[in-house]
């Protein structure tokens, strides 16, 4: 199950949060939904080399606010903010409503799954060796100081004729442990030969709740009772 899913979807709820944060009416779902696609679409496309790893939204009865999260923060807000506002202008009239745009810097850009899978995807397309790009987004994950980091690739790897999957994998990526916090991140490079897929997994460590904590810590010293009752 793990092996297959989408580990961010597969975890919310529990140690992930959602990008979309709203509470619609069924009446207005279907619109919301749509517009949060076309904001992301749009957002992605025209902000891509800022390096954004996250787009969230959320909503109120009158307001929409979108934070957008970025490794270079600078190149979206301009001089003396001027770009931010006509970004601003340009989303509310893609949805035809009042907008806020707030942008945040990603500080661990290294740590960030969605900025590997582009960094290397970006690489494949100025035809450097796919090889090659892998490591270096791993090297740099490493860097970061994550717990573990897997690559895939998959295409016409190198121009080759019939189309492979090829993936390293550096420290420990647990995929089935839903406490894990695995950030996930894909990206395709348009090549001459065709479309490569990129997909990145990045292990950050484990989240143990406060209701795990306190049922081992009773395990523990139920464990404990019975050895001393067994001595006696």
């Amino acid at each position: 199950m793990g092996q297959k899913v989408n580990p961010i979807g597969l975890r919310l709820g529990i140690n992930r949060n959602w990008e979309s944060r709203w509470f619609p009416s069924k009446a207005t779902l279907p619109e919301n939904i749509g517009e949060d696609y076309k904001i992301r679409k749009f957002l992605k496309a025209k902000l891509y080399y800022a390096g954004v790893s996250q787009i969230l939204v959320e909503r109120t009865a009158k307001k929409l606010r979108v934070t957008v999260v970025a490794a270079r923060p600078g190149i979206i807000i301009g001089k003396k903010g001027g770009e931010v506002e006509n970004l601003r202008l340009e989303v509310a009239k893609l949805v035809n409503k009042d907008v806020a745009i707030n942008i945040k810097e990603e500080r661990k850009a290294g740590s960030s799954a969605q900025l590997a899978a582009e960094n290397v995807a970006m690489q494949l397309e100025r035809r450097v060796a796919f090889r090659r790009a892998m490591k270096k987004v791993i090297q740099g994950a490493q860097k970061a100081g994550t717990k573990g980091i897997k690559v895939s690739v998959a295409g016409r790897l190198g121009g080759a004729e019939m189309a492979r999957t090829e993936w390293y994998l550096e420290g420990r990526v647990p995929l089935h442990t839903l406490r894990a916090r695995i950030d996930y991140g894909f990206a395709e490079a348009h090549t001459t030969y065709g479309n490569i897929g990129v997909k990145v997994w990045i292990f950050k460590g484990e989240v143990l709740q406060k209701g795990i904590q306190a049922d081992k810590s009773e395990e523990t010293t139920s464990k404990k009772a019975k050895r001393a009752r067994r001595g006696k």
